[in-house]
């Protein structure tokens, strides 16, 4: 009978055990809308593990209940969630204004984000060593260099945010509010432009796009109304 019981108390605690390392599965949806989110970043903040949401954005991340989870992406506000239970989550994320991306920006600046410092271990876990096959299709591997390729996304971002922002662009065009927001949305330089190009160079670029986006007719300034934006220069 004692045997009986000891045995039942291991398997308990097993089948707990197995639960609880079990990975947590969700999506990821912009809020008001069914747009699914791709390249969310996702982190346990208790056991430091990372993931990104895949193109249709699932997500999948070793958890256990009692954790908190942080879910990151440019142009959202940061959503957490805590976990009380592993079934599967729904996570809605709010669009930012670009007023508040750049306080967003600005109080990391302080912060100075170096993701080879931060962390580490996605950095080693992304190296493909030509005498390991196992390094070049290994699930983690695979998954290091995605979270290696957002790190260098989201930092090219932040530069364009720095010098293409609401104060700046502001200054040079007479809008403000919602057509202001529209307007940069639209219009927004890619890095590579920013990158070899001066300020008096983006000033012109800047101008030069007023008098497009003023040029189309009134209801495709809107983005509520827009299906397709013109393209951001890339050189």
């Amino acid at each position: 009978m004692k045997l009986k019981f000891i045995t039942i108390v291991m398997l308990v605690f097993t089948t707990g055990l197995v639960y609880a390392q079990a990975p947590l599965k969700g999506t990821v949806e912009e809020a008001g809308k069914n747009t699914r989110l791709s390249n969310v970043f996702i982190k346990d903040v208790n056991n430091n593990q990372l993931t990104l949401t895949d193109k249709n954005g699932n997500f999948e991340i070793k958890a256990e209940t009692g954790h908190t989870l942080v879910f990151n992406s440019p142009g959202y506000a940061n959503d957490t969630l805590y976990l009380i239970d592993m079934q599967p989550k729904k996570i809605k994320m709010e669009v930012l204004t670009i007023a508040l991306r750049e306080v967003k920006i600005s109080a990391r600046r302080g912060s100075s984000f170096n993701p080879r410092q931060e962390y580490p271990d996605v950095y080693q876990k992304s190296k493909v060593y030509v005498l390991s096959p196992s390094s070049w299709f290994s699930k983690e591997g695979k998954d290091a260099r995605r979270l290696k390729r957002y790190f260098a996304l989201e930092m090219q971002q932040e530069k364009i945010d720095e010098v293409f922002n609401a104060a700046y662009v502001g200054s040079l065009v007479p809008l403000k509010g919602r057509d202001l927001e529209d307007f940069m949305t639209m219009y927004r330089p890619s890095y590579a432009f920013i990158r070899s190009n001066e300020g008096q160079s983006l000033a012109v670029y800047i101008n030069d796009s007023y008098k497009k986006f003023m040029a189309l007719p009134p209801n495709k300034r809107s983005l509520d109304r827009l299906p397709d934006t013109p393209a951001t220069p890339t050189n």
